[in-house]
């Protein structure tokens, strides 16, 4: 796949190409049958396929306030559309004169200019452009005077079923805020990741025996639900390690605490992690997080966790 970032510097494919757009936060169930429909459509018409999407949630522009956390960072974005096998990934900078760009010009410049579109395919709800006055009819209309034509899709549910509760990144992360992992990882197919860098805390796991990666997940990321997980830890050389996850505030020590803290203690792991990236997959929710009488009962169950978590990364 070929990331595009300038619009100025666009490859425009000759042949013509096949085009979706969107935030593909998430790059989930639903966008996956979307671009698999373009695949189709492209195959058929010897074209070469591009997604449009953005270097930030457009929300975080126009309503900032109200901005959703995101399922994916930009790169992990991409990375997943490359797995999809599309040609062209175009990242469109996103900023406030970006928001107010009629939706007539964005046409012009992104799907004819740059991209030498031949077809479109968008969702029939799709909309676009300064106070979302672009649409579908006004995609079609365009199209017909300069040369592309418009395919609308519908929403698909888990199995790709149009009559099943549609997919979307807003259902996972409802999902995930509510502790129903399993159906996170269902509508996403595959489990919810994050990313972050591992930094220093203040040593307590290590005094309790289990020694633990504090990864500092930005701010913006979508984080499931306080609890105790089964996860994946994948180190900076690709080594993936079976993990138990504290996710939370820590009640047991802390009366309050702002916000949650993300502690990966690596099975059977020695070495330094300090400083290094990392990404965390949650496989499976073991138990809530919880408050104990007494540091030696912490410790008992901790025990228990990393057994449970031991056991079901086995079998994965």
């Amino acid at each position: 796949m070929q990331v595009l970032d300038d619009i100025s510097a666009c490859p425009r494919p000759p042949e013509g190409t096949a085009v979706t757009i969107g935030a593909f936060d998430g790059v989930h169930r639903g966008h996956r049958h979307v671009i698999a429909a373009l695949q189709r459509l492209a195959g058929d018409r010897g074209l070469r396929t591009a997604v449009v999407t953005f270097d930030r949630h457009p929300a975080s522009v126009v309503r900032p306030e109200s901005a959703p956390l995101l399922l994916t960072d930009l790169d992990q974005k991409l990375e997943l559309l490359a797995d999809c096998g599309v040609d062209y990934t175009l990242v469109v900078h996103f900023d406030e004169a970006r928001s107010k760009e009629p939706a007539a010009d964005f046409v012009e410049d992104v799907l004819v200019g740059c991209l030498n579109a031949s077809a479109v395919a968008v969702g029939e709800d799709f909309h676009f452009g300064h106070r979302r006055s672009g649409n579908v009819a006004m995609l079609r209309e365009m199209g017909a005077a300069s040369g592309f034509e418009v395919v609308g899709l519908d929403l698909v549910g888990p199995e790709g079923s149009a009559s099943a509760e549609p997919v979307s990144s807003t259902r996972i992360r409802r999902a995930l805020t509510a502790g129903h992992l399993d159906t996170a990882t269902d509508l996403l197919g595959r489990f919810h990741e994050v990313r972050g860098v591992v930094g220093r805390g203040d040593g307590r796991a290590r005094e309790l025996g289990f020694r633990t990666a504090n990864v500092a997940v930005p701010d913006t990321i979508c984080l499931p639900a306080d609890g105790i997980y089964a996860a994946w830890y994948f180190r900076p050389d690709g080594t993936r390690w079976p993990t138990a996850v504290s996710l939370g505030r820590r009640p047991t020590f802390y009366e309050h605490a702002d916000t949650s803290l993300l502690e990966a203690h690596l099975i059977d792991f020695e070495g330094d992690l300090y400083d290094q990236p990392a990404r965390v997959q949650f496989v499976e929710w073991l138990r809530p997080e919880l408050k104990f009488e007494s540091v030696d009962a912490l410790v008992a169950q901790m025990g228990q966790d990393v057994a449970k978590a031991a056991s079901v990364l086995g079998g994965r």
